[in-house]
């Protein structure tokens, strides 16, 4: 795994969160394919907190994998969102 600044980390953490941004947005800004996403997350959070996430991921809720999308969203990102371009840091400045 690359070594990422602590707001890099905390960035890639907070899209893992995100139900709508898919594993591609998060490998496509910071080259992390999912696996290393899940490491880091297992690594990083409480192992309840962990469950909860991977649970939530797995389910219906969740559209972190570009296939279980709908086909009306073609972005990685919010509309209103300010513009990226392979941006790092995409909401901080």
């Amino acid at each position: 795994m690359p070594d990422f600044t602590e707001r890099e980390l905390d960035r890639i953490i907070e899209m893992a969160w995100e139900d709508r941004t898919p594993f591609e947005a998060i490998e496509y800004q910071f080259g992390l394919p999912e696996k290393e996403v899940i490491k880091l997350m297992r690594k990083t959070l409480k192992e309840s907190s962990f469950k909860l996430w991977r649970k939530r991921v797995n389910s219906g809720v969740s559209q972190k994998h570009l296939k279980k999308r709908s086909s009306d969203i073609d972005r990685f990102k919010c509309s209103r969102q300010r513009q990226i371009s392979n941006n790092k840091i995409s909401k901080r400045r």
